[in-house]
């Protein structure tokens, strides 16, 4: 279980990265981030349905400019931590209503790892506006390593939140199929309004 932990880690901070920062080869899609943390735990079904709605959610948006966007790759990554190898019927809607928590909370740490990262530069002006390419690749480095800390962060107290959640489902079946239900719901309604 600590090796999985592990490569559910790494592989929600690498899909944090991919948001912004590198290597933005869509990783970072609830279907693509769902599947692959799904297949870490053993049940890749399971780790792709709830990317797949997590992905509706992601539909209705377009992250451009400044715009402040959910991070949908380590929530879709806790999602699949919820759902994977329990009955879908009972961890599915739990499974999404987490990854949105996880999406929303990232959004905030991505506003605030931005602002640490303009701080930064202003402070690096000087050598940033001579073209110090020395200077232009410390920068750049400390960012990336904001941002992937950030991930690390945002998937690591995620996970524990989907630990909690496995270990005590708050719902009864009764409850957890109706909240499985309003989250399908709400994706597809998410996703023909977008």
């Amino acid at each position: 279980m600590s090796q999985e932990l592990g490569w559910l880690l790494l592989w929600g901070t690498a899909v944090a990265l991919d948001l912004v920062s590198v290597p933005q080869v869509m990783i970072t899609r609830p279907l693509v981030a769902g599947t692959v943390a799904g297949a870490i735990l053993g049940d890749p079904v399971a780790g792709a349905t709830a990317g797949a709605i997590l992905e509706l959610f992601a539909l209705d948006l377009l992250p451009v400019g400044a715009a402040r966007y959910p991070d949908y790759g380590p929530g879709a990554v806790v999602a699949a931590a919820v759902t994977a190898g329990a009955p879908d019927v009972f961890s599915l809607g739990l499974a999404v209503a987490l990854g949105l928590a996880v999406a929303y909370a990232g959004q905030w740490t991505l506003h605030f790892t931005r602002r640490l990262n303009a701080r930064d530069m202003r402070r690096n002006r000087a050598g940033l506006d001579g073209g110090d390419a020395a200077c232009i690749r410390r920068v750049h480095l400390r960012s990336i390593g904001r941002d992937a800390a950030r991930g690390f962060v945002v998937t690591a107290l995620g996970l524990g939140a989907a630990w909690l959640l496995r270990s005590a489902p708050p719902f009864s079946a009764r409850g957890a199929v109706l909240l499985s239900s309003v989250a399908v719901g709400a994706g597809l309604a998410a996703a023909t309004s977008g």
